[in-house]
């Protein structure tokens, strides 16, 4: 007996069909069934399972003798199930990775619940996911399993029958199948959630939901959609036969009246001619169902009343009111934006014309970076505390900010003033078009870490990493640097090349990692206990790279099948550039999302290793010296799409495999962090680490702040420094190569 039958219905789905199946038999957890039912599909879609059945054992072919709809496709899956939880998956949506194992963990450790309901998101042609808006009545806190009663909010997720795992013994009990029709999910779903005694949610994305341009049954124009009363009839019919439910006629006569007016109210449902009809079964089934003293939402309630007089007129003029009403808030909105904007300028313009501040500096950083800016704002209160500094930061910017800058928003006049009259700007950025530099301002540009991929005006050949790149506005940028930071003569030469200008480059080392040099033992223990880390256990902080040729991020590998294998001893700390529904997962939970974590240092002080393939964070992880192991599994796609400046594979900072099965030997055996690795790594830091010594902020403020030329801290040896060690530390250090360090106590690169 299966953990799950997985039931696709399939009917004019063929170009659909093979990534739905793939999804399913791809999972990392194995104990399944798939059936597969042609509801007599006049495509290829019988063929296709029959193909994935004689190639699969866990598929199962059902071919139906005429078409009979998605419901009743739906029951004869169900006739062949023999898996402990049933789900429903449509034939054009995919399951996410990693979802069954999601699943059968939560139906686990919540006691086999009749019902378990999991989250969605809508998936676009153009690469768009957007998750359930509801998402917040799946949340896991609180006590599990529960009754409907407990969160009644459920009734407001989406209902439909592919966003649940039921038990099939309670289906089989209950009687329940789906009947014919447009909308026979409603008596469905809604049954099944009042008659559940247990319910369980899941606070993840498990279905991606194709949101198909055309072709999608609901958005077909219609009288099919008049189904929907006879739906609803059969959901109040149940409700009679149970009178203990009869305290949800309120919530289900709500649900009802706002199902109609949607389907009245959207242009692509009902036919010219039928919405008067229409309104006259919603009229007639408001008096039939309405609960005395039940109320409406306020939002809802001009809705309600409407259909409860079947004032169709009234509807229809309603109609073009309302969309003039949107559209003139909209002219109105514009309007005002541009007034706004227009005084903006003014008020800018202003500023500009009155003098310098020069104890005041200005701190920007792009969405989800800020780690250099950051390090400088604080270095700027430590060693020029005469410098009032302000954190120019919308919503957007995740990298926490330490208490003690003021902090305007951008695009108000607070921070256009600053803007103007501040002697010192310093961004990993830019500030955007409309800034104007002034004779006297100073720009110091901290850019995001050492490059692997191209950047700058390397980008112009790779038109899927510039993604409409305006190169002319970002040498307009560049121009008014007046310095950039760089962390090694790699960086240096690259970024004088790629933004060429007349900057001075300081190769003082990177201000971001200052604080891999500063951290504690303690620091470690606090940082991975505040992850919840167990106490003995490797942690391997898994961070891939961006891939710019994909419109949806998907992690490369499958963590859950890779930490199982790998066992309870390690720990992976995910940032997937993926959304995830974030906590915990895969085996006791071993895998812990931190992909909402905006303080990457964090992350690497609680880290034992780095996994990673192509990220730029490895250049600071190496600071740390700490093992890192690198996946090349795409390295020829990556490098045809964003550039690379060297060969990854033949100078990597440790470890390299090229598959999943590589990877898994490398911790395994050990090789992650013997001496091999090691030296692999000492290489690695000599070139790119030699002046991360924790000290890199305070040269940039002595050298730009305080004009200190001479006399700046000299550079600590890589031998000499002493990072906070791991949890779990390799036996000995990395061993040192020969290379000849760096001249001098600090490094000016004039650029030409």
């Amino acid at each position: 007996m299966p953990r799950f039958t997985v039931i696709v219905p399939a009917y004019k789905v063929q170009a659909y069909l093979p990534e739905c199946l793939d999804s399913v038999l791809d999972q990392s957890f194995p104990d399944l069934e798939l059936i597969v039912v042609d509801d007599r599909s006049p495509d290829a879609c019988g063929a296709i399972a029959d193909e994935y059945a004689a190639r699969d054992p866990r598929v199962t072919a059902v071919h139906l003798a005429e078409n009979q709809g998605l419901g009743r496709a739906r029951n004869a899956g169900m006739a062949r199930a023999t898996g402990d939880y049933l789900l429903f998956l449509d034939s054009d949506d995919t399951l996410a990775q990693g979802a069954l194992r999601a699943i059968a963990e939560r139906i686990e450790e919540t006691g086999e619940p009749d019902l378990l309901v999991f989250d969605y998101a809508r998936t676009f042609w153009n690469g768009e996911a957007v998750r359930n808006r509801m998402a917040a009545q799946l949340t896991q806190d609180g006590p599990a399993p529960f009754r409907l009663e407990d969160r009644p909010g459920l009734l407001r997720v989406l209902m439909v029958a592919w966003n649940k795992a039921y038990r099939r013994e309670f289906v089989a009990e209950r009687g329940f199948a789906f009947p014919p029709g447009y909308y026979e999910d409603t008596p469905w779903t809604f049954p099944a959630l009042m008659a559940a005694e247990s319910i369980a949610t899941l606070d993840r994305v498990c279905v991606h939901y194709r949101q198909r341009r055309q072709g999608n049954i609901l958005g077909t124009t219609s009288r099919k959609h008049f189904d929907v009363f006879e739906q609803y009839e059969r959901v109040f019919a149940y409700v009679d036969r149970h009178p203990g439910l009869d305290r949800w006629r309120p919530e289900l006569f709500g649900r009802m009246i706002d199902h109609y007016v949607t389907v009245l109210t959207r242009r692509d449902r009902l036919p010219r001619g039928s919405h008067a009809e229409f309104l006259r079964r919603a009229r007639t089934h408001h008096r039939r169902y309405r609960v005395p003293g039940g109320r409406a939402q306020a939002r809802s309630r001009l809705r309600h009343a409407l259909v409860r007089f079947g004032m169709h007129r009234t509807f229809r003029a309603l109609r073009p009111a309302a969309a003039l009403r949107r559209r003139s808030l909209r002219c109105a909105g514009r309007l005002a934006r541009a007034l706004r904007a227009g005084a903006l300028r003014l008020h800018y313009g202003i500023q500009l014309r009155l003098p310098l501040r020069a104890d005041r500096a200005v701190f920007a950083a792009a969405p989800g970076s800020g780690a250099g800016p950051a390090a400088l704002e604080e270095a700027f209160r430590a060693y020029a505390p005469h410098i009032r500094t302000d954190w120019l930061a919308g919503p957007e910017v995740r990298h926490p900010v330490a208490p003690g800058p003021r902090r305007p928003r951008p695009g108000t006049a607070a921070g256009w003033t600053a803007l103007a009259r501040a002697k010192y700007l310093v961004h990993d950025g830019h500030f955007g078009h409309g800034l104007r530099k002034r004779p006297g301002q100073v720009f110091v540009q901290t850019e995001q870490g050492t490059p692997l991929g191209h950047m700058g005006l390397d980008l112009q050949e790779r038109p899927a990493a510039a993604r409409g790149t305006d190169f002319e506005a970002l040498l307009r940028s560049v121009d008014q640097w007046d310095y950039v930071l760089s962390g090694n003569r790699h960086t240096t030469l690259t970024w004088e090349r790629v933004y060429p200008g007349r900057y001075t480059t300081l190769e003082y080392g990177s201000p971001r990692n200052d604080v891999l040099q500063r951290a504690t033992e303690a620091d470690v223990t606090r940082l991975r206990e505040a992850l919840g880390v167990p106490e003995g256990a490797v942690a391997v902080l898994y961070a891939p790279a961006h891939r710019d040729h994909r419109r949806t991020q998907r992690p490369p590998l499958d963590l859950e099948r890779i930490q199982r294998r790998l066992g309870p001893r390690f720990v992976v700390l995910d940032r997937s550039p993926a959304p995830r529904a974030g906590g915990s997962r895969g085996a006791d939970g071993r895998i812990i999302d931190v992909s909402g974590q905006p303080d990457v240092a964090s992350l690497f002080l609680a880290a034992d290793a780095l996994l990673t393939d192509y990220s730029p964070l490895m250049f600071d992880y190496a600071c740390l010296d700490r093992p890192i192991v690198v996946h090349t599994g795409d390295w020829d796609v990556y490098e045809a799409t964003r550039g690379v400046y060297f060969d990854l594979r033949a100078f990597p900072p440790g470890a390299v495999a090229a598959d999943e099965e590589e990877l898994v030997e490398v911790f395994s055996t050990g090789r992650w962090r013997d001496s091999g690795s090691g030296r692999l790594r000492a290489a690695f830091r000599e070139r790119f680490c030699p002046y991360d010594d924790g000290r890199a902020a305070e040269r940039v403020v002595r050298r730009v702040v305080l004009g200190e030329t001479e006399g700046l801290p000299a550079f600590v040896p890589l031998a000499e420094r002493r990072p906070a060690p791991s949890a779990a530390a390799a036996p000995a250090r990395s061993p040192l190569v020969t290379v000849p360090q760096p001249s001098g106590s600090h490094t000016v690169t004039e650029s030409r």
